[in-house]
């Protein structure tokens, strides 16, 4: 008889006969990976999950995958700044998916609906004290009700929500879209002591078994400017808090913004709406090293606002100011050139950055600041056992995500701590590149642009700016998801095997590979759309 190779000289009917997997050096294996968009989101949402379930147009299970880690889907979806879209992989192919409009419909949604979150966990019968009615106290708060604790907030603004409502204007921020999500964490049985300023945090904490501290940033840094009687000079904190009160502040038809980062592009925007002929941001470093977003800067400069780069002002008067122009060393700090310039102001609002009151802590064994901010572990406790810290108190960029994340984490340590234990995160997955995927597979498919409102109305009116998505286009754009990294059951494997060895296990359950008929040819692997499957050593 001729030599034939082992598996052809089998019968048919054998349990061996066309079993090839002895051949093979590696073998494919499916992987999970984190990402991009995961990664980058400082709240820690698991993006791709819910814009999974939004592609089904399983609208209010992807609002319950947002609300496992972010209680604030309607308000993030208007004053995130979007890292998630940053990342993205699809940016890398034509445009990055439109993330934070999706999450701003399941929102909108879920507001519209009614949907609420139970909490279903078994009381714990401990108190948390919660110092801070912003996006950090009150993700605080929701996580740690779901984890079964009584929570009690104080706050001393007559109303909830810190900087999303005394710092975040009206066309960005409506206010019955946050009081809606605020609303909808009172209802989970969140105790709310608005009006009551802690002075004493050790005497606030008598009958409480922990903290969280979560002062925002209200205090407005000044700068010495030698000025006139006369002069007109505020904070831009103030003229922003100011907008929630029975009057609006005064600020003439010529306003001067002295600063570059967000909180300028607000004021000066607000100016706008309130009458300002002219509007001008004066910055002493150019464009490029302006720490204000580019969307803010953008919107601000079509609203009609101007900017002066490369300057500082250097005097102020009744009516107008002096600045002086600047420019930047081999190391760009700025420095002045002798040259200045005159403007006419009826105000300047400083935009120079905020502080938080850290007065509370005083006397408190343990706690250490420095630089204005409390220095915490990597559990975000402070030096005094059962005291914890978040949000515009720690060293972080000052963001509502970046907020909203911390209160979810400290909510973790501090349910930990309460029962005796520790929190440690799970490991993280390998990132999913762009050098991963196989692009050709997915179609043409632009972003979707959110309507905005006119521009005349933008600037007579607080009028909402940016409009959000409806049903058709939420969908559309959730389905431009590349799901990176992680496999969404397109049948690209089992379609293209030569041995048939990937088996279907049916609805959500993904794949498996018959290793009796797997050659290991990595066809699977070469042909994955998302890059989640990967080729292994031979297991000797």
């Amino acid at each position: 008889m001729k030599d034939e190779p082992f598996a052809i000289t089998l019968g048919v009917g054998s349990s061996l006969a066309n079993k090839t997997g002895a051949w093979r050096t590696e073998r494919p294996a499916y992987v999970d990976r984190l990402p991009p968009c995961n990664n980058a989101c400082p709240a820690g949402e698991n993006i791709q999950g819910w814009l999974s379930l939004a592609e089904e147009s399983s609208y209010e299970a992807a609002w319950r995958q947002i609300m496992q880690d972010n209680p604030f889907p309607a308000v993030m979806g208007r004053v995130c700044y979007r890292a998630c879209e940053s990342a993205c992989n699809r940016g890398k192919l034509d445009e990055a998916v439109g993330i934070n409009s999706v999450e701003r419909f399941l929102g909108d949604e879920a507001i519209e609906r009614g949907w609420t979150m139970p909490v279903t966990a078994q009381p714990s019968g401990k108190r948390v004290l919660v110092v801070g009615a912003g996006p950090a106290g009150l993700s605080a708060s929701y996580h740690l009700t779901r984890l079964g604790h009584a929570v009690t907030v104080m706050d001393s603004g007559s109303a909830a929500g810190g900087m999303m409502r005394f710092g975040i204007p009206r066309y960005r921020l409506p206010r019955h879209i946050l009081d809606a999500e605020i609303g909808r964490i009172v209802d989970m049985g969140v105790t709310m002591r608005l009006g009551h300023t802690v002075t004493d945090l050790r005497e606030a904490m008598r009958g409480y078994d922990a903290a969280f501290l979560a002062v925002g940033a209200h205090i407005g840094k000044r700068a010495y400017i030698p000025a006139g009687d006369s002069a007109r000079l505020l904070d831009a904190v103030s003229v922003l808090r100011g907008m929630e009160g029975a009057e609006p502040p005064l600020l003439g038809r010529r306003v001067v913004i002295y600063g570059g980062g967000n909180t300028a592009m607000d004021a000066a925007r607000t100016a706008r709406r309130l009458g300002a002929a002219d509007a001008i941001v004066v910055y002493r470093r150019t464009r490029g090293r302006m720490p204000a977003h580019d969307s803010e800067v953008a919107e601000a400069v079509e609203e009609g606002v101007r900017m002066k780069w490369l300057s500082t002002i250097t005097h102020a008067g009744q009516g107008s100011i002096t600045i002086e122009r600047m420019r930047l060393d081999e190391t760009g700090f700025p420095r002045p050139t002798g040259e200045f310039e005159e403007l006419a102001a009826d105000s300047v609002v400083l935009a120079l950055g905020q502080e938080a009151d850290l007065a509370l802590l005083e006397g408190l064994p343990g706690v250490e600041s420095e630089d204005g901010v409390v220095k915490v572990g990597p559990d975000l406790m402070t030096g005094f056992p059962g005291v914890f810290a978040g949000g515009d108190m720690v060293p972080a960029e000052r963001t509502v995500t970046v907020a909203v994340g911390h209160g979810k984490k400290a909510a973790r340590h501090i349910d930990a701590w309460l029962r005796g234990g520790s929190c440690s995160p799970a490991p993280r997955h390998p990132m999913a590149g762009f050098d991963l995927l196989n692009t050709w597979y997915y179609s043409d498919a632009p972003a979707t642009v959110r309507p905005k409102l006119d521009l005349a109305r933008r600037t007579t009116t607080f009028d909402e700016v940016e409009h959000g998505l409806d049903g058709e286009t939420a969908l559309y754009e959730a389905r431009r998801c590349l799901s990176c990294g992680n496999c969404f059951e397109c049948d690209n494997c089992y379609g293209v095997c030569p041995d048939n060895a990937v088996i279907k296990l049916g609805p959500g359950l993904r794949y498996e590979i018959d290793l009796d008929y797997c050659k290991g040819c990595g066809l699977c692997v070469s042909e994955c759309p998302a890059g989640a499957i990967e080729m292994v050593p031979e297991i000797t």
